[in-house]
């Protein structure tokens, strides 16, 4: 349902000056969508103890609130969701692929290309057969499956495409591990001793500092990536800069380039400032700056909530820049579905580290356990999670080097003349 929403922006906004914007608004609605619902758990569906205080969250009823919401939003994008124009659009992706030289060795090209690929030409208005009108509708099927199979082939094998989609696996991983495990770390800040109502946080209350921070953080960089990010023109990452140059007098007027701006400012720089702000966040944390200091965890959650976000917001908008919205769902379909290997694999780092911690405490202290308010909880300690966002901060940084490399190595987008 993500994938489709905001995909139906890209094909419908993503060619226009406020591509940006376009597409972060749909998915800051997705950050933003943990916080109201994190405080409806929190507040709303809770279990009863048996003093008449409110228990932890009932998890069968917030699962089958969310099963119920999700079935109605479904329905809704059902016939809500439609791209504008598609038709249009793939004429004109074909176009640019005929003008670039890339159809000579196509057999669909020699296929069509007397029938001007089942277009009429001119604006004609021309009388059809019932037969013709069936015929023309399923070749412009034809031209649409196999222009998005050469897309998705284009994009698989172009190697600054698994550079980038490395860099969100290292990125992501730790901000989605970082979310899942929020309980158990604010856990850690506090000897079992301490009940959950002398805390002075909770995390409901991260998880909406979180929401709220990515939502801000995507809006703001699809805004001033609109502003300041340099003007690419239409369908740049088919061409090379000759062919770029023979056919910029045969590109329509709405295509042409745009004066250039005063001061730019490329979309992989707002990427590499704001995973280096995520870092910030897990540095925080590891340092031990909020070990029995449970009141400065906002800035952890703070800054991991406005990296993330901005890094989900900022990686969609860059794969539509450099391949184009024709495709989108499928290209950033691909890329998306790292963060959750990564997740995987950032969880398993943290609860191996996190159990290793709790073994180690309790063979020091084999008392451990027989009293206190939270004596259920495993762990306690900066030991307990250290580890784990030191390597997390280390796993950023590379992907930032990544991330560099796809933009300025060895063909990367600058030098293939793509302004990202």
């Amino acid at each position: 349902m993500y994938l489709s929403a905001v995909s139906t922006c890209a094909k419908n906004f993503g060619r226009g000056k406020h591509k940006g914007i376009a597409l972060a608004l749909p998915i800051a609605a997705f950050g933003l969508s943990g916080m109201w619902q994190s405080q409806i758990g929190e507040h709303l569906l809770l279990e009863k103890r048996p003093d008449g205080r409110k228990g932890t969250v009932d998890v069968y009823r917030y699962f089958l609130f969310l099963g119920c919401l999700l079935l109605i939003v479904g329905l809704i994008g059902v016939f809500a969701l439609k791209v504008v124009d598609e038709d249009e659009m793939i004429d004109e992706a074909v176009d640019e692929l005929e003008r670039s030289g890339l159809l000579e060795d196509s057999d669909f090209f020699h296929r069509t290309s007397g029938h001007g690929y089942g277009t009429i030409q001119d604006g004609e208005q021309q009388p059809v057969e019932e037969g013709e009108q069936e015929l023309h509708e399923e070749e412009e099927r034809r031209k649409k499956t196999w222009l998005l199979n050469s897309e998705t082939r284009r994009f698989l094998s172009d190697h600054t495409m698994w550079w980038l989609a490395a860099g969100f696996f290292l990125v992501t991983g730790p901000g989605e591990a970082f979310i899942n495990n929020l309980g158990t770390i604010l856990d850690t800040l506090h000897p079992p001793s301490v009940s959950d109502e002398d805390t002075l946080t909770s995390p409901a209350t991260h998880v909406s500092i979180v929401a709220i921070t990515s939502t801000l953080a995507r809006i703001l960089t699809g805004s001033l990536t609109d502003l300041l990010a340099p003007t690419s023109t239409a369908h740049q990452h088919r061409r090379g800069p000759e062919s770029m140059a023979n056919s910029m007098a045969s590109l329509p007027e709405a295509h042409t380039p745009q004066s250039p701006k005063s001061f730019t400012m490329s979309r992989v720089t707002f990427l590499l400032g704001f995973s280096l702000l995520l870092s910030i966040g897990q540095v925080v944390l590891a340092s031990g700056m909020v070990q029995g200091h449970d009141d400065r965890f906002w800035l952890v959650s703070g800054l991991i909530g406005a990296g993330y976000g901005a890094i989900f917001s900022l990686t969609p908008i860059i794969v539509s820049v450099v391949w184009g919205v024709e495709n989108f769902g499928t290209n950033w379909g691909i890329v998306a579905t790292v963060p959750a290997a990564g997740a995987t694999v950032w969880g398993l780092i943290y609860s191996g580290v996190y159990q290793w911690a709790a073994e180690r405490e309790t063979s020091m202290l084999p008392e451990k356990g027989s009293g206190g308010a939270n004596a259920d909880v495993l762990c306690h300690g900066r030991l307990c999670y250290a580890p784990t966002f030191w390597g997390m901060a280390v796993s950023v940084w590379v992907a930032c080097g990544f991330w560099i490399w796809a933009w300025k190595g060895r063909g990367g987008w600058s030098r293939r003349g793509i302004a990202v």
